[in-house]
């Protein structure tokens, strides 16, 4: 089997720098997942993925990020396939070693929480890009239309629904093309009126079920099919996954709380080696501070997994 020319040393090296990268940005999230725990309706959280939806500079940090995740999950592999190719017979008698355990299972740990991610991307960011289905919102002034807005107003005032007052534009227009032979225009603006009636079906519901949010800037709980409507007859008003609903539902479920606990333990185990291990893969480690390095490194990971894991417990005890 014939891989591309690499030396280890350089495989390492982007491992480490990659990971370091990877580190850093679970910082980031695990501080952002902390906004769910916010009895604000969801206003805090809706906003930071709102602005993470919207702003280009995220999508394209977006792109950079996933780009490192795949490189660094393929150079690991990479490594430890040209390492076991090197040395093809195993040894007869395993040798006792000072390695710390979580070092041993890095390998599986990684494969543990490629796993967990892909399960993850499924229940969120693949929603998000509209690959699953899921919950979503929309603004509230961005299903105000003018023009629907008018047809119900003047149906009111001639004591009609807006579904009769639209069936007798459309009766007139027939009426019309059979005594001049073209209503086309007429035609297709009332097919737009009845397009956006399905609009007016969303607000109806939404009111009916108390699903505004508490400042009543969105709707909330709009079903996979409704989301498509408002792609279709209002594409201005740019619906979005409802992941703070979507979070609170999943830790309502034990046995996704469990699994996800059992991510962040691995996580823990992953990290534990990681962070000193790219010190000393990047020649940063000196016996002087070594210990230093170690006790960071345990830190780090313990305050990374918790705050990942004070989301799905808190939620589940109601909190």
């Amino acid at each position: 089997m014939n891989l591309p020319k690499l030396h280890s040393v350089t495989k390492k090296i982007l491992v480490a720098l990659l990971g370091g990268f990877l580190l850093l940005f679970l910082l980031f999230h695990a501080t952002a997942n902390l906004f769910v725990l916010r009895h604000d309706d969801g206003a805090w959280y809706s906003a930071f993925c709102h602005f993470m939806g919207e702003n280009w500079i995220v999508k394209i940090f977006e792109v950079v990020l996933l780009g490192c995740l795949a490189l660094h999950v393929v150079i690991t592999l990479w490594l430890a396939l040209t390492n076991r190719l090197a040395r093809p017979v195993r040894y007869h008698q395993s040798q006792r070693s000072t390695t710390h355990t979580t070092s041993k299972l890095m390998m599986w740990t990684g494969i543990l929480i490629f796993a967990f991610l892909v399960m993850h991307f499924c229940q969120f960011y693949f929603v998000k890009i509209g690959w699953v289905k899921g919950e979503y919102m929309v603004k509230t002034e961005k299903l105000q239309s003018d023009e629907l807005m008018g047809v119900v107003q003047y149906a009111q005032s001639m004591n009609m629904t807006p579904e009769e007052f639209i069936g007798e534009l459309e009766n007139e227009a027939m009426m019309y093309a059979d005594e001049n032979g073209d209503a086309g225009e007429v035609t297709q603006y009332i097919d737009g009126l009845r397009d956006k009636l399905a609009v007016l079906d969303i607000l109806q519901r939404a009111q009916a079920e108390g699903n505004f949010s508490q400042d009543g800037a969105w709707i909330r709980h709009l079903t996979y099919d409704e989301r498509q409507t408002l792609k279709h007859v209002m594409p201005e008003s740019k619906p979005e996954p409802d992941f703070y609903f979507m979070v609170r539902e999943l830790f309502h479920n034990p046995l996704m709380v469990l699994l996800y606990l059992i991510a962040f333990v691995a996580l823990f185990m992953h990290m534990r080696h990681a962070f000193p291990s790219a010190f000393q893969t990047l020649g940063l480690n000196n016996y002087k501070y070594n210990n230093i390095i170690e006790w960071c490194g345990r830190a780090y990971a313990w305050l990374i997994c918790l705050m990942f894991t004070a989301v799905p417990v808190l939620v589940f005890l109601g909190l």
